[in-house]
């Protein structure tokens, strides 16, 4: 077996099991299931009735770069989204199965491990995908710490010169899982600069875009601050984006990746071998996805809704703050986060995912410590109903 894999680490999901195994919640309170970001708004039914309207897909083979009508849809979508001047739907968009997968692909395409000691650069606290890429890429990630002091962005400046020449790939997430960051103008542009001079590549999470709380002030993204920089054909960029936050299809696995061709040239030279091709029926549905605006919109109105109930009732009693994007808080907690993540869940039948399980001890300190991420996922009389009972519980410490 591959020795690397010994380095992973249990998922979150795994560690708050085992640290809530045995734990009884109290009988007559319903669950309620803010740790994980899995949407639950419904499936828009024109997405539903598409997929099934496309099952004959079943009986090809699909391509693995997709097919045209979907890449142009996704070349579509970002000209407008980003307003940009062009993207080339044949060379600068592959449709993946998931912004996940394809996370953790590309640094097993882009890492050259025949280099000496190589690093991958990643946020932190963070998605654990980019760690485990890294490790089983053959390369040794380094954490750059997000911390409320400086807003959660990237302190660029902390990796000496000598560790920035071994750099190959620089993972960002932009909106910030579970921070809510999204990077300014300045930030991309010191990132871009770096790039420059030691020549690595990036990639830009990007799940998350589209769940914001302004119509009129969309996050930046990743090609969009390079083109507004001048740099033509987005030099060692890729951006990943997903419908399943977007669309509220986490299940129909359904993103793309776009910018550098000659990049993406070769990640689908990998892809090939990989056998990861998107089934018709999935290109279909997301065609129609990606060509509609109106559900999107309706489910930003939702999360706008369940955030002004939910800091209404949990600032009074807890150091919370509205993010700048994404459907997640990120509180201070007033026990350690893994005992108030298990007393919540004891007491109130809430649960939420302690930060340290979310992030590494890295330049002496865990950045996740003392928080908890609160996926704002449910309905929003559940949402309501859990920060009710999480401002009880903490007014009973």
């Amino acid at each position: 077996m591959n020795p690397d894999l010994d380095r992973l680490q249990s998922y979150p999901f795994q560690k708050l099991s085992a640290l809530l195994d045995g734990v009884a919640s109290p009988p007559r309170k319903k669950p309620i299931a803010l740790y994980i970001g899995e949407p639950k708004h419904p499936t828009p039914a024109f997405i539903t009735q598409t997929l099934i309207d496309h099952l004959d897909g079943l009986a090809g083979y699909p391509l693995t770069a997709g097919g045209e009508a979907l890449r142009t849809a996704i070349a579509d979508w970002l000209r407008v989204r980003y307003q940009l001047d062009r993207v080339d739907p044949r060379s600068e968009v592959i449709p993946v199965n998931g912004s996940r997968e394809a996370l953790f692909a590309f640094a097993q395409a882009v890492v050259d491990s025949t280099r000496p000691d190589p690093i991958v650069i990643g946020p932190n606290p963070f998605y654990q995908i980019y760690e485990g890429a890294a490790l089983l890429a053959g390369a040794t990630p380094h954490y750059l710490n997000n911390l409320p002091q400086r807003g959660y962005a990237f302190d660029f400046a902390e990796p000496p010169e000598a560790l920035w020449r071994r750099v190959q790939l620089v993972y960002v997430c932009s909106p910030g899982n579970p921070t809510g960051h999204v990077m300014p103008l300045d930030e991309w542009q010191r990132l871009f600069e770096l790039s420059d001079r030691y020549g690595f590549i990036i990639a830009s999470d990007e799940c998350y875009s589209e769940i914001y709380f302004d119509e009129g002030r969309a996050p930046l993204g990743a090609l969009q601050a390079a083109s507004q920089l001048g740099r033509k054909g987005w030099p060692r960029l890729v951006m990943f984006s997903s419908l399943s936050k977007r669309s509220n299809v986490p299940g129909m696995r359904s993103g793309f990746v776009a910018g550098d061709a000659a990049i993406l040239k070769q990640f689908l030279l990998y892809r090939t071998y990989h056998g990861c091709a998107m089934s018709l029926p999935v290109q279909a549905a997301s065609v129609a996805a990606w060509k509609d605006e109106a559900h999107v919109i309706e489910n930003r109105r939702l999360y706008r809704e369940k955030f002004a109930v939910v800091l209404e009732i949990l600032r009074p009693v807890m150091d919370v703050e509205m993010p700048d994007a994404a459907f997640y808080l990120w509180p201070r907690t007033p026990l350690p986060d893994p005992e108030f993540a298990r007393r919540l869940h004891q007491e109130q039948a809430v649960s939420v995912l302690p930060g340290s399980f979310l992030a590494r001890t890295a330049h002496g300190i865990n950045p996740g410590a003392d928080r908890v991420r609160i996926a704002l996922v449910a309905s929003v009389d559940e949402c309501a109903e859990a920060a009710q009972r999480i401002r009880t519980f903490v007014e009973t410490l």
